[in-house]
């Protein structure tokens, strides 16, 4: 298994309203399909999975919402691509070993393109960013 590429097709960042009082925002990440590709790597051709995804983080109370859609490439041995489709069609699922690195590679890259969005229309980002402490001394 292999990521061989990822790309975005949809971004969308609204700001509804004034910051005030405490925000909750809630992160989520859904594939909304499996699909089979072909890659060609020169005179070869090899069989792979495009997953659809969607990333949203969403302001509440409702101030704001940045919406992500786009795909992972995973180039896979064809057998692994037959059943991973046939699972997919089946339990709308793929097993834990392939799921892993995807919504890893998903969170990387929608995680720091929403900080980037954000900062543009002044929200707070969506992600916990570090922060330095001191302690009082007695």
């Amino acid at each position: 298994m292999a990521i061989v590429g990822f790309g975005f097709t949809k971004m969308l960042i609204e700001k509804k309203g004034d910051i005030k009082g405490k925000i909750n925002i809630n992160n989520n990440v859904s594939i909304t399909n499996v699909e089979e590709t072909n890659f060609s790597f020169g005179s070869a051709k090899q069989k792979g999975l495009k997953v659809l995804f969607e990333f949203k983080s969403q302001y509440q109370p409702d101030i704001a919402e940045i919406l992500f859609e786009g795909n992972v490439l995973d180039l896979e041995d064809e057998k692994s691509v037959d059943d991973l489709l046939k699972g997919w069609k089946k339990d709308k699922k793929l097993p834990p070993k392939v799921m892993e690195p995807i919504i890893n590679s998903i969170l990387m890259k929608c995680n720091i393109q929403a900080l980037i969005m954000s900062k543009e229309l002044n929200l707070p980002p969506p992600i916990p960013l570090p922060k330095v402490g001191t302690k009082a001394q007695k």
